[in-house]
């Protein structure tokens, strides 16, 4: 199939297959005239590689997914290793978002939001000028 009902399947652009393809992560065959002749088995890894980065894992990541997706020899333990790696990651920015959002909330509150020029949000904001 053409690249466009490939990324129609996969649910995906037809510029990010390009990409895939570029850094190595799928290969499709080229027909006598040139064009992509992507396999149904393609379109599963395309398919396998949206829902990764959709999850969040980084292209690093992905390739190793789908490494141990291929490796039928692969040890459950490696995927759950690599899972739960990035699920550590994604608690941390949490935790990072959720005191952000802590501190922004009480500048908010902290503010009058009327004709006064004094500011709270402001002032916290300069202060970081003169560290």
């Amino acid at each position: 199939m053409n690249i466009g009902e490939a990324a129609a399947r996969a649910r995906l652009p037809a510029k990010t297959i390009r990409y895939y393809e570029d850094i190595g992560l799928v290969r499709a065959s080229r027909k006598d005239n040139g064009y992509r002749d992507y396999s149904p088995e393609d379109v599963m890894k395309l398919g396998f590689l949206a829902r990764a980065r959709r999850l969040g894992f980084s292209i690093a990541d992905c390739r190793r997914l789908l490494s141990l997706y291929e490796d039928k020899s692969r040890a459950s333990a490696d995927v759950k290793a690599l899972a739960e790696k990035h699920l550590a990651e994604i608690d941390a920015r949490l935790a990072e978002l959720q005191s952000l959002r802590a501190t922004l909330a009480h500048l908010v509150e902290a503010c009058h939001g009327d004709e006064r020029p004094d500011c709270p949000i402001l002032d916290d904001l300069a202060r970081g000028l003169d560290e």
